[in-house]
């Protein structure tokens, strides 16, 4: 499964074995290209959308539905693993407030009910008052959050979930997350939504198609994301072109000084050398930039990067059916979890027993803090306890539980976060062409699986062609995360000098990346 040769000479070396560098690994080999993957983890690949294995049970870290607007990620997802190994699933998210759960996304009468009269009418009033008199200097995602909802509801349904999530105040987030993350939200939306519906006006009048709504339903590999990122490093080995070294992490990316590279890894069996004409990191950019040589003059920038780590505490449970959901969002200021998710509800065949559950209890934290630092039993009592607070689980009823901890799950938007990666990028731009940044800790950009995936596909036709053909960094720089629409159902724009191959990798309506001009880079 893994080459363990001391030094190796190929194509293009690629640094994290995730869905952005197995991506590329996968494409690049396809065309004839060597390549090497080094991977930190001795174990798994995939990144965040491993599966983890524990006693025959299989969970998620994160939790990663497979729908995309771009046909050509689709196609690709059905390429690698083969469309007979993903199940569809129903789509069920709900939000867990002071005893009571509401629908998410939100939908707005269920929300007023739930909060009763007096509650909904200061909601509404609050939601009224910042629609007409916004604020103007909208800098952080509270002052995002509340011109689209009113400070009422983001009191309610944001900020304390938020600051749970990301460990600072909302006020000290960039308004870019919210903007990237929570943009397809509107409340008036959600009341016509909730209108529609009431009166069956969800269809068009003329040719009776659905209008496109959010999803309510998506694919999934019937043993988790890993099963894809599995068979994508399967895929990359048969080639007999492709290296995978897992349980090595990188100790430094040299410049060779001809325009190419030498990358050193170190694991528990030494060291191995690699060298390549380009370089492809999934690296947090914090920690790249700590280990290029010569040291970018960025390298200050980069240290000032912020991440938030998370660990998964899942408990094997007695009973099938707990609740229907994919996962619950935790609204609750009594426990420290932030979501709840339910593993047999992804799909039912991770769970090897039919009379058990398997749910998974996420903490956020930074590495090193308390919560990190617990002794994995002590994990696995905080989360009984919890989940019986909560009432969702019977503590008589647990039967078992495992820990998973992922550092550096997701990079943090604070106010300087957009001028230090911009430092950062424009400096290997413009020094090092050869190397390419991609993916969720490569670009600190918080993508979603298949946004990863299309900056690898990208810098793939950058590297075929030569040149930097495609901006990748315009990749979801305007997406809506909510899932709305057709999986895959957009057409590829048409594109000038391109070639058909080309046009069709910028198959998407939200994230098409723009076509650098020579001479003429616009900043993401």
């Amino acid at each position: 499964m893994t080459t363990t040769n001391k030094s190796l000479k190929v194509d293009v070396a690629i640094i994290g074995a995730g869905p952005a560098g197995l991506t590329a690994g996968y494409l690049l080999t396809k065309q004839g290209k060597t390549v090497a993957i080094i991977e930190k983890d001795d174990t798994y690949v995939g990144g965040i959308s491993r599966t983890v294995e524990h006693e025959g049970y299989r969970f998620d870290i994160g939790g990663h539905r497979f729908f995309s607007k771009s046909q050509q990620v689709v196609d690709l997802w059905n390429e690698i693993l083969g469309e007979d190994d993903f199940i569809q699933r129903p789509r069920m998210s709900r939000i867990y407030y002071e005893g009571k759960f509401y629908s998410y996304p939100l939908r707005a009468f269920e929300a007023l009910w739930n909060l009763g009269i007096l509650r909904s009418t200061v909601c509404m009033a609050s939601y009224l008052q910042y629609k007409l008199f916004p604020k103007k200097d909208v800098k952080s995602f509270e002052d995002w959050t509340v011109n689209q909802f009113g400070h009422k509801l983001y009191s309610i349904f944001f900020k304390t979930y938020t600051e749970k999530v990301w460990g600072m105040p909302c006020d000290e987030m960039s308004a870019d997350w919210a903007a990237q993350r929570i943009k397809g939200l509107s409340l008036w939306g959600a009341v016509v939504d909730g209108l529609k519906r009431s009166l069956g006006l969800n269809k068009k009048p003329n040719d009776g198609q659905a209008v496109k709504t959010l999803l309510e339903t998506f694919r999934y590999p019937r043993l988790g994301p890993g099963m894809m990122w599995d068979a994508a490093r399967d895929k990359i080995l048969a080639t007999g072109k492709g290296h995978v070294i897992m349980g090595h992490g990188l100790k430094q990316l040299a410049s060779d000084g001809k325009g190419g590279w030498r990358m050193s890894a170190e694991g528990p069996d030494g060291e191995v050398v690699i060298e390549a004409a380009h370089a492809i990191s999934s690296a947090p950019m914090r920690e790249l930039s700590k280990r290029l040589h010569p040291l970018p003059q960025s390298t200050l920038q980069a240290n000032d990067l912020k991440y938030r780590d998370f660990l998964t505490v899942a408990l094997m449970v007695e009973g099938e059916d707990l609740f229907p959901d994919n996962w619950i969002y935790i609204h609750d200021s009594k426990v420290k979890v932030g979501r709840v998710q339910n593993f047999r509800s992804w799909s039912p065949e991770m769970i090897p027993d039919e009379d058990m559950a398997c749910v998974g209890l996420e903490y956020f934290c930074f590495e090193g803090d308390g919560l990190w630092s617990m002794e994995d039993e002590d994990l696995v009592s905080l989360a009984t306890d919890e989940m019986e607070i909560l009432g969702l689980v019977d503590r008589k009823k647990v039967k078992s539980g495992a820990v998973v901890r992922q550092e550096k799950a997701y990079p943090v938007y604070d106010e300087t976060y957009a001028a230090n990666v911009d430092a950062m990028r424009r400096e290997l731009e413009e020094k090092h062409p050869t190397l390419h940044l991609v993916g969720r800790n490569g670009m600190h950009r918080y993508n979603n699986q298949d946004h990863a995936m299309m900056t690898a596909m990208l810098t793939v036709e950058n590297i075929l062609a030569g040149e930097r053909v495609y901006d990748t960094w315009c990749v979801n720089e305007d997406a809506e995360y909510h899932e709305a629409g057709d999986e895959g159902a957009e057409t590829a724009l048409p594109n000038r000098q391109l070639t058909e191959d080309q046009a069709a990798a910028l198959n998407s309506v939200r994230d098409v990346p723009t076509k650098v001009a020579e001479g003429d880079r616009e900043a993401a």
